[in-house]
């Protein structure tokens, strides 16, 4: 049997890297994709729609409520129906505790804490209409560990403790809520950062960051009724970083030493 997928999804960030990533594949599936960003997802809904997909674009800037309802107001009139949600948009300052401004702690926080609170809000309601569905919480090994960037890593251990709060909350509408925690991915958020991406390389197991596409595989797995029964769960996607990356280094830089 082949994986059901819900018939309408919202994706946010979705007019470039991972999110439009997710919304291509989840298109080939045969789900209509709302492509939400504050950017111009034209681009990408065209191509899905001169790929045979189906898919809309969306102005959305996650930080407010009232164009969250706008949005899915959008989505309810065209389409009638709303069934799941991919939290994906997102922000990244690699700054550390005494160089994160009050301006880039709010800012980071608000994009992306805040505005998966208010969507899960904004699409709690037509989801249990709709009989339930699943909502995907991208958050990132951040959210796992102690990250040197205080905004970041704050935002995502949020987003870690969001996630399971909604689960249990949501469990009795058949709505699940799941959060993925990717490692280091090759997208435009490390622009600018090879230094940072060599060192960080070396000491995940894989040997490599990932593909935008592998994320999304997980994506599509949590969006499908094949993790039906997962609500709450951490899905970590990182090449075995968090798991054994310090001793990975740590014997990489040691060789020649151990008997």
């Amino acid at each position: 049997m082949s994986e059901q997928y819900p018939g309408v999804v919202l994706i946010t960030g979705a007019a470039a890297g991972m999110g439009a990533s997710h919304a291509r594949a989840l298109a080939e599936q045969g789900t209509h994709v709302c492509l939400a960003d504050v950017a111009d997802a034209t681009p990408v809904v065209e191509e899905i729609v001169a790929a045979g997909g189906s898919a809309s674009a969306h102005t959305l800037d996650v930080t407010d409520p009232a164009a969250w309802q706008r949005v899915v107001a959008e989505i309810l009139d065209s389409k009638g129906e709303l069934g799941g949600l991919v939290n994906n948009a997102g922000i990244s300052r690699r700054l550390e505790f005494l160089d994160t401004t009050d301006e880039i702690w709010e800012k980071t926080l608000r994009i992306n804490l805040f505005g998966p609170f208010y969507g899960m809000k904004a699409v709690a309601e037509p989801m249990r209409d709709a009989g339930g569905g699943p909502i995907v919480n991208i958050s990132s090994i951040s959210g796992q560990i102690g990250y040197f960037s205080p905004a970041y890593s704050s935002s995502k251990w949020g987003l870690t403790g969001l996630s399971k709060s909604a689960a249990g909350t949501f469990a009795k509408w058949g709505i699940r809520v799941n959060s993925v925690h990717p490692g280091l991915v090759g997208t435009a958020l490390l622009a600018g950062a090879d230094k940072f991406v060599e060192s960080a390389v070396a000491s995940i197991p894989a040997g490599r960051m990932a593909d935008p596409a592998e994320i999304t595989k997980v994506v599509l797995f949590l969006l499908s009724d094949s993790s039906g029964y997962m609500n709450g769960s951490e899905v970590t996607v990182d090449g075995g970083l968090v798991s054994n990356g310090l001793y990975h280094r740590i014997l990489a830089d040691a060789e020649g030493e151990l008997s």
